[in-house]
């Protein structure tokens, strides 16, 4: 059976090893992209089965990104969690209409993430 990959996207090392630190102890193999170009060229080249991406990044936002992503017939299948911790009005607004398949506010508690990872990559 493929081991379903993760791509978490942040710029923050801090929430990245957190991040990193959570996910080692399930099946899901994470990959990491510091910044908004550096994620849309390992989601064209690698394909994961789900990707974490952040809103505030550098180069390129997450919004942008997953704009991106989601309009792109090869990558458009690919869920996207949101992630922010800006969470204002609208926001989960605007991280749906961008394509986001889920939105998740910082600060969220571990079983929080790993619970919506499972929801789009059940049964492992």
């Amino acid at each position: 059976m493929k081991q379903a990959t993760v791509l978490y996207v942040e710029d923050n090392e801090y929430n990245r090893k957190i991040v990193r630190q959570l996910l080692r102890r399930t099946p899901y193999r994470l990959q990491e992209a510091p910044d908004g170009e550096a994620a849309l060229a390992m989601v064209r080249l690698e394909r994961p089965d789900l990707i974490l991406m952040d809103v505030q990044l550098p180069k390129m936002s997450g919004l942008d990104a997953t704009r991106l992503l989601t309009t792109e017939a090869p990558t458009r299948h690919i869920p996207i969690i949101v992630i922010t911790s800006y969470a204002l009005s609208g926001d989960r607004e605007k991280a749906m209409r961008a394509g986001a398949a889920s939105y998740l506010a910082k600060p969220y508690s571990p079983s929080e993430l790993l619970a919506m990872v499972r929801q789009f990559l059940p049964g492992l």
